[in-house]
């Protein structure tokens, strides 16, 4: 019998023309390059039978309203040429973000309330193929100083074959090698300042519903609600009053940009956040504040912009 081992895995996803509909990604075409992956191939309901027989035991149960997920990060990171799209937008398109791309310029990614896209995803698991097709899902972003950023992707799809098939040959050629967050390779400004970051993080907040009806089944994003976190260096209140504007429920803009180089550079922009309430804390004896955040639409769908450029 083969033995076969966890490290050995591809992953590839490609936009489908129409929902459901097999797009049959490619290693060549296709492939994520990826990392801290969890393959879930059967997500369902337990319905018991619950019968009533002169002994007693478990009967079992029947599964139902089935299909798979499947989560994982990919390092954020640009393409090496601007208005090139990224080894991973088909990720971001699955995501419920509408890829607009400028030619020779860059390619943003803008949430979008109706007509979202759906994917195919293949997961290899060393020679056993699990096909998940209309998938969606959502994501979030962490960037924190020392380490490489990361997009984290959680995506559910309806149930294809698993099946015994060889590990295809990926191209990675798409995705380019990350920077560290630092002070050389990111900048951050929040409601009109640039303090001293040692976190930021926000959660794209798509509600994820597997629809399972009879002659209708899908994988639907009914709901948004975009939220974040940042901690930072406490500045005096002549240069922020962080109170005030929670307080007051001010809205402001906010802009993350990491790697400095045209072709390697990727922005996540907001023009309307709001702060909850600060908190205090201890970084290495020095106080931080701590900034809850919501990203709310100005004039709908803006509440953030993904560039890569």
């Amino acid at each position: 019998m083969a033995r076969r081992y966890y490290r050995k895995l591809a992953v590839l996803a490609k936009p489908e023309a129409s929902y459901g509909a097999d797009a049959t990604p490619t290693g060549a075409a296709n492939a994520m390059l990826m990392t801290d992956v969890t393959v879930t191939p059967i997500v369902g309901e337990r319905v018991s039978r619950d019968l009533l027989l002169p002994y007693f035991g478990d009967q079992g149960f029947v599964l139902a309203g089935t299909y798979a997920r499947i989560e994982g990060s990919v390092e954020i990171a640009g393409t090496g040429a601007k208005g090139t799209v990224p080894g991973y937008g088909a990720l971001l398109r699955a995501c419920g973000l509408a890829e607009i791309v400028t030619a020779g310029s860059m390619v943003e990614y803008k949430p979008v309330s109706a007509g979202q896209e759906s994917v195919s995803i293949y997961a290899n698991l060393d020679g056993v193929n699990h096909v998940m097709v209309g998938a969606r899902g959502s994501l979030s972003v962490s960037l924190t100083p020392r380490q490489i950023p990361r997009f984290r992707f959680t995506l559910s799809g309806l149930l294809g074959e698993i099946s015994d098939q060889p590990l295809p040959a990926a191209v990675f050629t798409a995705f380019k090698k990350a920077l560290v967050v630092s002070k050389k390779n990111t900048t951050f400004q929040i409601h009109g300042i640039a303090p001293a970051m040692e976190s930021f993080n926000f959660d794209l907040g798509n509600q994820v519903e597997p629809r399972m009806l009879v002659n209708a089944e899908s994988i639907e994003i009914v709901d948004r609600k975009t939220s974040g976190t940042t901690v930072i260096e406490a500045v005096p209140l002549a240069t922020k009053n962080w109170y005030a504007t929670a307080l007051n429920s001010i809205a402001g803009a906010m802009l993350a940009t990491h790697g400095t180089v045209e072709g390697n550079i990727v922005e996540f922009q907001s023009g309307t956040v709001q702060v909850g309430e600060p908190t205090h804390g201890n970084s290495q004896g020095v106080l931080t504040t701590s900034l809850p955040l919501v990203l709310c639409p100005g004039s709908g769908d803006d509440e953030i912009t993904i560039r890569v450029r």
